[in-house]
């Protein structure tokens, strides 16, 4: 795999490299090399300060090493200082994967899965919206005012399509592009993958939409709520399991398509998704986007043809069983997707191991059904708050378990600090609504 890149740097001119990691929230972080210095990079790795990084390490445990991935290789797109870009892992002094590093987690967890034989794929809905700027400052004013699907005939189609083409020469496949509900939302919908590959793509692909937005003069923005009562932005999963080419989530027998592997996954999906909530939905904003009334799913429950529901079964087109998967569709694409892999397949694993079975399907609107009903059908609800979401994950075996003690500790230490700082802030509603009330 060596050789091809030197050969493709050499081709290129390639002068720099950069080095990319992902922090414990999902941000891309980057280091530049001459590209002189590579394969020395490669062989041994380069060290840089873990304790300038969020949840990364303290001041007295600030040594860490990025060792580039070669298979991430790819030379950015139209750039002009001719560089190309590794994604790397994060390592610890001991020369173990950093036990803070989410591209290590996730890959642990994947390995688990590997000694059994199986490949975990994912396939993500990337939700953003594109907003007007005034020099610097971006204002929350949609570009255009097209509608679901809608083709326009504006400046938007011609940027969505460059995004589509920047990704594909990134190496990123994109499965299909479209305008979204909101005013200025669109879609772009990456191709399923193994779930490594699919979280560096997310990377990848939420950068390239931001540089892109901006050449055309435009701000790109993944924030799960950034309009009050319009759409929000999603970012819905899609998840099965493989083994040698073989999707394990099929049983054409079955009326939903499904394998009892794929009703253990599901139902430990739906049973931890409390627990979970906070890595999925991961901002104090991401609880205003999940409420009734936006197509974002509130209440914990399944079905097929209900959009209202927190795990779809998509229908398949005729013997395409490799095309059976779940949909989850509270994720936001505000969350960190290696964190967000890691923690939804150990739930579903758990599910699968403890031959957990799902509630009953719900088709009906969830959102139209009175609180007696939804009792009667034991449909819970997610997480209202980070708050509440900090509270069922703090006591979560699934999520400990899953990112391990360390990083589980550090990210709900974050994210209690990030819900204290919004809670003492005072708004613009509040001040609207009070100050001459009392």
């Amino acid at each position: 795999m060596i050789d091809p890149i030197f050969k493709k740097i050499e081709k290129k001119k390639i002068k720099f490299i950069d080095l990319w990691f992902s922090d414990v929230l999902g941000s891309v972080k980057s280091e530049t090399i001459p590209v002189q210095h590579l394969k020395k990079t490669l062989k041994e790795g380069i060290w840089f300060d873990g304790s300038s990084v969020e949840g990364f390490g303290r001041i007295f445990e600030s040594d860490m090493y990025l060792v580039p991935d070669p298979a991430t290789f790819a030379i950015i797109p139209r750039d002009e200082e001719r560089t190309a870009r590794f994604i790397c892992d994060v390592y610890a002094p001991d020369h173990r994967p950093a036990p803070v590093d989410p591209r290590s987690i996730l890959k642990a967890n994947l390995g688990k899965l590997h000694k059994e034989g199986m490949e975990f794929y994912v396939g993500a809905e990337l939700e953003f919206y594109l907003f007007k700027r005034d020099g610097d400052t971006v204002l929350t004013l949609p570009h255009d005012r097209v509608g679901y699907f809608d083709l326009g005939g504006d400046l938007a189609l011609k940027i969505r399509k460059t995004m589509c083409d920047r990704l594909q020469e990134f190496g990123i496949e994109v499965e299909a592009g479209h305008h979204e509900v909101g005013k200025g939302q669109h879609e772009i919908d990456l191709l399923y993958a193994n779930a490594l590959t699919l979280a560096d793509n997310i990377l990848t692909a939420r950068m390239v939409i931001k540089q892109v937005a901006e050449e055309y003069g435009l701000y790109a923005t993944f924030m799960p709520k950034p309009i009050f009562g319009a759409a929000g932005n999603g970012m819905h999963i899609h998840q099965s399991i493989f083994r040698n080419k073989k999707n394990l989530f099929a049983d054409s027998r079955d009326s939903y398509g499904l394998s009892d592997l794929a009703y253990g996954y599901l139902a430990g999906v739906l049973k931890s998704m409390k627990e979970i909530s906070v890595i999925t939905s991961p901002l104090v904003n991401s609880y205003k986007r999940l409420v009734s009334g936006f197509e974002a799913p509130v209440y914990i429950c399944w079905g097929r043809m209900n959009r209202s529901a927190l795990i779809r079964v998509p229908k398949i087109s005729r013997q395409k069983f490799n095309s059976t998967r779940v949909e989850l569709r509270s994720c936001d694409p505000s969350a960190n997707p290696y964190l967000v892999f890691a923690t939804v397949l150990r739930a579903g694993l758990e599910g699968i191991n403890n031959k957990n079975k799902p509630p009953k399907p719900v088709e009906e609107n969830v959102y139209k059904l009175e609180t007696n009903v939804l009792k009667d059908k034991g449909i819970d609800l997610l997480p209202r708050s980070l708050w509440e979401a900090l509270e069922y994950y703090s006591q979560s075996k699934v999520a400990k378990s899953a990112l391990g003690e360390m990083l589980f500790q550090r990210y709900y230490d974050i994210k209690l600090k990030e819900w204290d700082e919004y809670s003492i802030q005072v708004s613009k509603w509040e001040v609207d609504k009070y100050l001459e009330l009392y």
